[in-house]
């Protein structure tokens, strides 16, 4: 029978099946290759074609190659249809019961390599090594504006994941508010003075059913309340709030691991559209002991319909343990290989 189960994390509730499972060929939008459209000839992201982007920020370089030149493996530019800007004063305005903010913030896109037909399951060790480094450095430079509040770093894959272009990238977006998505944590630690992820660590590790691997600096499991089909979450071992805390230790376990792990989901599931977020602190406030930072991976296999939409409660057809068994056997079995 499906079994209604407690987001602890976001405070609300997933209806999740535990007695069958949709296979790859039963979701109607599992396929990432569906071409997106109205995308210029030229790819702005592609080596050669700087000039067709802001100037950069930084970028990780052979020999004394110039700036906005080719001879670049990692690339940071700005997001050139941001709506947000490090320029101004950060106000709330308020108009009789509507209030806004005005849009401080920073939105940047680290263009992962110059190759337009190669993507982060592809990455070796070293490349992805680089591109976690310059995400660390990138979310440190902007954690140093007190303007700012949170720092969401993502990366969207394919047209159903939102994705607009299909050079491999991921954003960060620096706000000026802090999301209300992960409020479960701070509900939790005030009941329980303890840390959510750290307990669930515990756990995981004692029942087994939902772990994928268990990593000398990292947990991976299929969360219990998953809110997605095949839904994925790897979880530092260590506790830091600030994914900015991350160590070099743990940086050389995350570059195999991640590229390891999305092969053997996209393998399975037939080249799906996903989404990777990393989950953290909010910026410049003190005493948060109820977060934890983590990364989360979520396949696009499903729209979001009307009850969904009108209650908030997901409704995920892949029980979590089942998810596990399926990636467990291929992550062991090097069948990521290819």
């Amino acid at each position: 029978m499906p079994e209604i189960r407690k987001d602890i994390m976001r405070d609300s509730w997933v209806v999740t099946a535990t007695d069958k499972a949709l296979h790859p060929q039963n979701f109607t939008i599992n396929k990432k290759c569906i071409q997106i459209e109205a995308l210029p000839e030229v790819c702005p992201f592609c080596e050669g074609n700087e000039a067709l982007t802001p100037p950069e920020i930084e970028a990780v370089r052979e020999g004394n190659t110039l700036p906005d030149t080719p001879g670049w493996t990692i690339r940071t530019i700005p997001n050139k249809f941001s709506v947000f800007s490090l320029q101004g004063v950060l106000m709330k305005k308020q108009a009789g019961f509507y209030h806004s903010y005005s849009n401080v913030g920073k939105h940047e896109v680290i263009v992962e390599t110059p190759s337009h037909d190669q993507e982060m399951h592809q990455f070796d060790a070293d490349r992805m090594e680089q591109i976690l480094l310059t995400l660390k450095r990138r979310y440190n430079h902007l954690l140093e504006d007190e303007r700012i509040k949170y720092i969401q770093v993502y990366k969207n894959r394919g047209l159903f994941a939102g994705a607009s272009q299909d050079h491999s990238h991921t954003q960060i977006l620096a706000f000026p508010m802090v999301p209300t998505q992960n409020r479960g944590l701070i509900a939790y630690y005030s009941q329980d003075s303890s840390c959510y992820l750290c307990d669930l660590l515990r756990e995981e590790q004692r029942l087994e059913s939902r772990v994928i691997a268990g990593e000398e600096h990292f947990l991976l499991i299929c969360p219990y309340a998953s809110r997605f089909p095949y839904e994925t979450w790897i979880i530092p071992r260590s506790h830091h709030q600030h994914f900015g805390d991350i160590s070099r230790e743990e940086i050389k376990s995350l570059s195999l691991l991640l590229p390891r792990l999305l092969r053997v989901m996209l393998t399975y599931l037939e080249d799906p559209a996903y989404n990777l977020v990393i989950h953290t602190a909010p910026a410049n406030m003190v005493n948060l002991p109820a977060y934890h930072w983590f990364i989360e991976i979520s396949p696009r296999l499903l729209v979001m319909n009307g009850v969904e939409a009108a209650s908030g409660y997901c409704l995920n057809p892949v029980a979590p343990e089942t998810a596990a068994v399926v990636f467990r056997s291929l992550y062991h079995a090097g069948a990521d290989s290819g």
